[in-house]
């Protein structure tokens, strides 16, 4: 074969190629769209916590016992105005729900229920903003029916082991959590933490 054929074959090996990867793409945008765009639960799940370890680029979490709703339902929505973070909530912490927006951390409470509620997400999509957070700035869980209003009280790093970000606390409070540092190239080694305690619970107009 000549040069010229093998650079006409490579050519077109690498425009397959290119259309593969652009049609793989829209698929997953479709996807995240129709997730981040459908109605939310309205009513909050049973409360278990038993939480073992933090979600991140390798982290599993045990299933939760009572069932809770099953893996990537929407939840609700969370907004943080001050750094213009806007993403769903699904229910589940794995890969294939986070690849699709932020995820309620199994065996937490849900918003409305009394402790610590949990939620995960990707440093590089749905909560890069958080590395522009300050103390103070609030937080919006909006399920449908009722929005929570937090403020943000404390941020610090952690070990993915640091499972102690979840526990229970004595008031209503809200935790999220991502990898760290958010530039960090491959399996970030540590997890951010966010924790905000609950200011205003009220019904959607």
């Amino acid at each position: 074969m000549t040069r010229n054929g093998i650079l006409h074959w490579t050519e077109r090996a690498l425009l397959a190629v290119g259309i593969g990867l652009g049609a793989w793409s829209a698929a997953i945008l479709v996807e995240a769209g129709f997730h981040q765009s459908a109605p939310v639960m309205t009513q909050a799940p049973p409360l278990v916590v038993t939480q073992t370890v933090l979600p991140g680029d390798k982290g599993d979490v045990k299933a939760a016992t009572p069932p809770a709703p099953a893996a990537g339902v929407l939840l609700g929505r969370l907004n943080a105005p001050s750094v213009k973070l806007s993403t769903a909530v699904l229910e589940g912490s794995d890969d294939a729900t986070l690849s699709r927006g932020s995820g309620h951390i199994e065996d937490t409470p849900f918003p409305g229920q009394p402790g610590n509620v949990g939620i995960a997400g990707h440093r590089d999509t749905t909560f890069r903003a958080l590395r522009n957070i300050h103390l103070g700035d609030t937080l919006e869980f909006n399920t449908g029916d009722r929005v929570y209003r937090y403020r943000i009280s404390k941020t610090w790093i952690v070990g993915p082991d640091d499972v102690y970000v979840l526990d229970p606390t004595p008031q209503p409070a809200l935790t999220l959590v991502t990898c760290y540092p958010f530039e960090f190239v491959g399996h970030a080694p540590n997890r951010f933490i966010v924790r905000a305690d609950l200011i205003e619970d009220g019904k959607v107009p």
